[in-house]
């Protein structure tokens, strides 16, 4: 917002009755800000926006009250980023190619998954990740759950995370899943001739309003959150191009049946 008026951070400390390292910290999402704080910010930077300004405000005022700041030293920060954009998010898509997405994943398959990429370190805490990643289901679980599309590349859903019998049991929670009225499930199969982006997996979060939408991106390190307008265009053609290639979701769930019944 500040940098779409032209001023410099120190400028808008200045404004808003802050200092400078308050203001780094606050836009580096390291300290948080009041509304009162907020709408002035936003009433310096000419921002007419009401319902962007109305959803800074939402944002800001419930931070540090959600669920997830229970694991906060468990769960590493970009995974409580991820929580907290579901929480706050209007809609989410995610394009895997070679996971099952994690918000409907079973409890087997997280385990099988965290022990693959956990340090032996960390074994004692593989509990407490399976219970964490089980919270953030219940925002397509509950009675006021948000609109989820899943695009899942044959690939994943024929890798046997944790053996057969837990892929079994995996596959079928999918199936159930896809039933739910707010929920969409489409298959990307290997015989599709209309795709070319082999690894480019994604999760796209609808903001409340677009300039709060987000990219995550599954890196070794941790989650890479990408926000730039630009970025958010082209991940968006990206998968729009995914959906266009990939079956409807009757047919996915009939793709999803049949390599159920041949493990």
């Amino acid at each position: 917002m500040r940098e779409r008026a032209g001023l410099t951070a120190r400028a808008a400390a200045s404004l808003i009755g802050s200092n400078y390292m308050q203001q780094s910290h606050v836009e580096s999402g390291r300290s948080g800000i009041s509304e009162e704080r907020i709408r002035r910010l936003a009433a310096h930077c000419a921002c007419e926006d009401g319902a962007y300004v109305d959803a800074l405000v939402a944002m800001a005022t419930e931070r540090g009250k959600g669920w997830w700041e229970k694991y906060r030293g468990i769960v590493a920060p970009s995974g409580l980023g991820l929580a907290e954009l579901e929480h706050h998010a209007e809609r989410i898509r995610t394009f895997q190619v070679a996971h099952i997405p994690g918000l409907l994943q079973t409890g087997d398959h997280m385990r099988a998954a965290f022990r693959y990429v956990l340090p032996e370190g960390l074994e004692k805490d593989l509990e407490d990740y399976v219970a964490f990643r089980q919270h953030r289901q219940q925002i397509i679980d509950d009675s006021h759950a948000t609109p989820y599309e899943a695009v899942i590349h044959e690939a994943a859903l024929r890798i046997r995370v944790g053996g057969r019998k837990a892929t079994r049991a995996q596959l079928k929670r999918i199936l159930e899943q896809s039933e739910l009225s707010h929920v969409s499930v489409r298959v990307l199969p290997f015989a599709s001739e209309d795709f070319a982006g082999a690894g480019h997996s994604m999760l796209y979060v609808h903001g409340r309003v677009q300039q709060l939408d987000t990219v995550q991106l599954d890196t070794a390190h941790g989650g890479e959150f990408l926000d730039a307008e630009p970025l958010l265009t082209q991940y968006r053609r990206r998968y729009d191009q995914v959906v266009g290639a990939a079956l409807e979701p009757g047919r996915s769930r009939e793709f999803i049946a049949h390599v159920l019944q041949e493990l």
